[in-house]
């Protein structure tokens, strides 16, 4: 535990921020899977809207540094590429 005012503080905010980032995370797995689930249906229609939601998703957690923007454009690729594929 800290023992500064400030060292509290900055506990405070830390906790705060990993829950923020932490449901960032959970909404982009959760969408993540309605998509693969939607392409494992055969679902095109449902696939293409999931998937452009998951872009969005992955682009606005990139910009936050959430994840990094390399792992992003990879993972879009790759949906973008099951998609197509299927």
């Amino acid at each position: 535990m800290p023992q500064r005012y400030s060292g509290v503080k900055e506990l405070r905010k830390n906790r705060k921020r990993r829950l923020h980032n932490l449901d960032i995370k959970t909404d982009l797995k959760k969408t993540i899977k309605s998509f693969l689930v939607s392409v494992e249906n055969k679902k095109k229609d449902e696939a293409q809207a999931n998937l452009k939601l998951v872009h969005k998703k992955l682009d606005k957690a990139s910009k936050r540094g959430i994840l990094q923007k390399n792992t992003a454009a990879r993972r879009k690729s790759r949906f973008t590429k099951l998609l197509n594929i299927s």
